[in-house]
């Protein structure tokens, strides 16, 4: 038996316990997202926040062409889609904390220092890939869509369709800001060391541009504003882990003597 104390003695607890609080964050949790969805529908409101989300859009539209919708019911419901979006987006650093709250209990707190920094950075990488996105991908890559349009043609984009394109990048960029998580988690878990990764760099840079090619509209300009980011993220990446090991490695009392977290 170790001299060291075990850290998580006397924290385990039954597991109807366990569903019990888990129950009570999913409920915080939503009554924010409801709370988000309360305040966004008063101010702004729905319409404006699909103004704002179809400006980049709108800006590089011929004079006088608007967005369109070729449904009945897309007036009501893709600016309600969109208050859903903002709300959640809103509310998401919120439901990451409270699933913190709910497995820090059995973690060691070498363990602690990990994860609680991956979910803050995690949540703020996926904010700023959004944001990234939204503010320096749309209109350059709107303005060069544009660019190519002939004369002839007037262009008047479906809502939905708009919706569904801006969802679909928004969510590529978000993920694909998550690259140096990855990576820590990567090392840090033992899967594959630091020289892997470092060896690894050529062949993520060209699987960068694969992935770019995949996700992204079949312009160039959205294509490298997606790959030279994460080629940029995986060395910050594998710079980040090195000092995640070496903050978080395990106390030698922990590695050799502590009885793992009970379940």
């Amino acid at each position: 038996m170790s001299n060291a104390q075990d850290e998580l003695a006397g924290t385990e607890q039954p597991f109807v316990h366990h569903l019990i609080e888990l129950r009570d964050r999913l409920v915080r949790a939503a009554v924010l997202l409801i709370l988000a969805c309360v305040v966004l529908s008063l101010y702004p409101g729905p319409a404006a926040l699909y103004d704002w989300l179809a400006a980049p859009l709108v800006a590089h539209l011929p004079a006088g062409s608007k967005l369109i919708a070729t449904s009945v019911i897309s007036p009501f419901m893709v600016p309600l889609k969109i208050l859903l979006l903002a709300a959640f987006m809103l509310s998401l650093p919120y439901t990451l904390y409270q699933l913190w709250a709910f497995v820090a209990p059995g973690l060691y707190m070498h363990e602690r220092r990990l994860v609680l920094p991956l979910v803050v950075s995690s949540t703020a990488l996926f904010l700023m890939g959004v944001a990234f996105c939204y503010y320096f991908v749309f209109g350059r890559v709107f303005a060069f869509i544009q660019s190519f349009a002939p004369q002839s043609i007037t262009a008047a984009p479906d809502i939905e369709e708009y919706l569904g394109f801006v969802m679909t990048m928004f969510l590529a960029f978000g993920l694909s800001f998550e690259v140096p998580v990855a990576v820590v988690l990567l090392a840090r878990m033992g899967i594959v060391s630091i020289e892997k990764l470092r060896e690894f760099r050529g062949y993520f840079i060209v699987l960068s541009f694969v992935i770019a090619a995949v996700v992204t509209p079949p312009d160039v300009v959205s294509q490298l504003s997606l790959a030279i980011p994460m080629c940029l993220l995986y060395e910050i990446g594998i710079w980040s882990a090195v000092v995640f090991i070496r903050k978080t490695k395990p106390p030698e009392s922990t590695e050799e003597g502590a009885a793992p977290p009970s379940e």
